[in-house]
């Protein structure tokens, strides 16, 4: 697994959330540039509806989007990632392989560009990391148990 360099990470707050609050909604969009390496993670209420309508954004379809969500008590982190499906550059085979490969660095610039918030609440460490894979075809549109998000620090 590739290491977060976080030099290269930029992380901006979006209205509606502070580096504390709130648990929910709180949004996460991730993008970054193959160019430069460098990550871009937002932090909202919503998603960066902005930074994901760019055009080779919107072609390459290779942003990660994530939210906490709570159910019976119980808080986790739901993270989406589309493999297939629309205009989208690349196989679904190949795109699932690099989903699999970038995704712990991907939850890891995630877990440290929000570390105040979670450092505000402790107990959000040991929260479920949930990846949902969005595809055209049933064998790649699968949601996965990705561990804790302790598991990325």
């Amino acid at each position: 697994m590739r290491r977060l360099e976080p030099a290269k990470l930029h992380v901006t707050y979006l209205p509606g959330v502070s580096q504390a609050e709130p648990l929910s909604p709180r949004r996460y969009t991730l993008t970054h540039s193959d160019i430069t390496g460098e990550l871009f993670l937002s932090i909202g209420a919503d998603f960066d509806r902005k930074r994901v309508s760019q055009w080779y954004t919107r072609l390459m379809r290779d942003e990660v989007l994530a939210g906490w969500e709570v159910e019976k008590g119980n808080a986790y982190l739901m993270v989406h990632c589309h493999v297939s499906g629309g205009v989208v550059f690349g196989t679904a085979g190949m795109r699932n392989g690099i989903l699999h490969r970038e995704l712990p660095l991907a939850l890891e610039a995630i877990r440290f560009g929000d570390r105040l918030f979670i450092q505000a609440h402790p107990d959000l460490d040991a929260a479920m990391v949930w990846i949902q894979f969005h595809a055209a075809q049933a064998r790649y549109d699968v949601k996965e148990d990705w561990g804790h998000l302790r598991d990325y620090s």
